[in-house]
Order: structure tokens, then sequence, then C-alpha cells
């Protein structure tokens, strides 16, 4: 069956590596959002516990209650809980009209839209939020924002630090006490030339996986995950036999050819047969990709599909994130 590989060794440096810029594991919130970014959550939440992370940030409710023992806090993106839950689930605060949805009692953390302009309270809207959220019987405990271009040249990264500093300095005159401030994803912790922030809720960079312009002061990091695959058939067939649905891959000269066990269905992208995907060992993949199967021209028993997301990427003209989080919840991990 086809395998993911995590390494605890590459996870264990990263993790070294965002607390030498937070300056405290306790200033680490790792976001395990999305099936840890296809990682596992249940695994990445152990290892992340294992190493004194005590913070995390899960998109949902489900998430939240699978993991919400390994942590002090587990904040939650975008949920609403029909009932309040325990103290250290908090929930995000988007919109202003879904103060009165959330059950009295909840523990909340206010977002802010800095010029995100997704997801967050107008910073007009500020004030009446946080009246709001009293007046509806929440305990508000965070303040936070979303930086648009923080991995990114240009000044909009720090126009919305100053904005959000804007919001500081209200809270301060409100007289808002005892709530925990945090703006930095991966990328804006990395950008900061010191972090000043209670948190840091820090994804990709945990992964190994974090791109960001060559000026930028990024530390090496180290992917994570590697994806394996099986063989499941294999066969000898002679030079222009073809391969596949529609015989879209072609043998030049004769050769053995091997099936192995993963495919679209598994969230590997199918990618198109005329670009065909090339392995780290330089060989390609055969023709289509199916919903189980893919074709390369060897006999090895398993072969590795890749072992860092980010080249990975380069090949289909996208992000790593997308050829993390695709990838099946049902492929078992294991860790190395």
């Amino acid at each position: 069956m086809s395998l993911i590989k995590i390494s605890r060794k590459n996870f264990v440096y990263n993790i070294n590596q965002i607390v030498q810029k937070t300056q405290s594991i306790d200033k680490l919130a790792l976001v395990l959002k999305d099936n840890a970014y296809g990682h596992g959550l249940s695994l990445m939440a152990s290892l992340a516990a294992d190493v004194g992370v005590k913070h995390a940030v899960v998109r949902n409710l489900r998430e939240a209650y699978e993991i919400e023992e390994l942590f002090e806090t587990v904040l939650v993106l975008s949920d609403i809980p029909k009932t309040a839950p325990v103290k250290k689930i908090r929930i995000v605060v988007n919109d202003l009209n879904c103060i009165v949805k959330i059950p009295k009692g909840t523990y909340v953390e206010l977002k802010v839209d800095t010029g995100m302009h997704r997801n967050g309270v107008l910073p007009s809207e500020f004030q009446k939020a946080v009246e709001e959220i009293e007046k509806h019987s929440l305990n508000l405990v965070g303040i936070m924002t979303h930086f648009r271009s923080a991995d990114e040249m240009g000044s909009e990264f720090f126009w919305q630090r100053k904005e959000f500093d804007r919001i500081k300095e209200l809270a301060q005159k409100l007289d808002i006490k005892g709530v925990r401030w945090h703006s930095c994803n991966s990328a804006a912790l990395f950008r900061v030339s010191e972090f000043d922030e209670d948190i840091a809720r820090v994804g990709i960079a945990a992964f190994g996986c974090l791109e960001m312009p060559k000026p930028f002061n990024l530390p090496k990091l180290k992917p994570v995950m590697s994806l394996w695959a099986d063989r499941i058939s294999t066969r000898e067939l002679r030079a222009m036999q073809r391969v596949g649905y529609a015989g879209a891959g072609c043998l030049k000269s004769k050769g053995v050819v091997s099936t192995y066990d993963i495919g679209y269905g598994d969230g590997w992208l199918r990618g198109s047969s005329s670009k065909p995907y090339i392995l780290p060992n330089g060989k390609k993949i055969l023709g289509r990709v199916s919903m189980d199967a893919i074709s390369v021209e060897t006999a090895e028993e398993q072969i590795l599909i890749f072992d860092n997301a980010i080249e990975a990427a380069k090949q289909f003209d996208t992000i790593a994130y997308d050829i993390l989080v695709k990838l099946s919840p049902a492929i078992r991990r294991i860790v190395v």
C-alpha cells in the first residue's frame, strides 16, 4: 500500500528553528488544520506535544476535540459550537454578525481585518465587536489578525502591521486586558526583525515547506513528509507499446514497466501525460495517472514519489500546500 513517512528528526529540527525566533516554545501555536497540512492530525499533535508545544490551531471543532487533551489551548479558526466548549478551546470571531450565534460562556478570540479582506471585523467595527462580545456573555481572551503578503516583497506587510498597532492602541484606551495578541503566520514570523507578540501561529514552516524570496532571512528548513508507493504488478513491454488510458504512455525501447498503488483517488495530482511528473530518481510517470495507480519504467518494489513537496509542486505549477493537503487521510502514515 502507498505510504507517508513522517521524519521526527526533521520536525524537531524545524521546531527548534522556529523557537529560536519566538524565543520560547510557549509562544509557538502550531497550526494543525486540514489534517495537519496532510501530515496526519493525531500523529503530528502527539509529536508536537512530545517536544513541548502547548498551543494548537485547527480549522473546526472536530479537529479540536480530537487533540484537545494534548494542549493548553486549541484555537478554532472557522466553526461555531452549539454549546460552550471547555475553556481551552477558543473560537475565532470572524464577523460581527456571528457573535450572537456563539453560546454564552464561550472563550473567543476576535479577528480584525487589517487588509486581508477575508475574515475578521473591520477596524471601524472593533469597539462595537468588543461591546457585543461582553453583552452576549462571551469571554474575550485573544485579538488577532492575518497578513496577506508576508511572504512577498513589498510594503503591504508593514502597513498591515501598522493597522494592527492601531488596534492595540485602541484596545489600551478601552482598557482591554488579559488577552493574547497574535498576527504572525510562518512567513511573518521570519519577516519581523524581533518577535514581540504573545504567540505566533506557525504551520507550513514546521512542516519544512515555507517558501520566501531570497532577501528574507529564512533559516534552512527540512521537509517532514515523504510519499512512497508499492508495486502492484510488473510486465515487459516492447518498444512503442503504449501504456494506460488512451495509450498516452509509450516506451521508446524495450523495457520493464511496473504499476504502483498511488493515484488521484489518493489525492495525488493527475497532472498531464504530455508533461509527465518526474520522480526524485529521475524516472517519469508513464501516461495518465489513474484513480488508484501510476505506471513507471522500473521494477523496484517501492518507489519514492516525493520527499520535498516544494519541488513536487513546481512540476505541477502549484504550491506545496496543494500537494500536501490533498493526500488522502486513508494513506497510512508512520513516524521514522
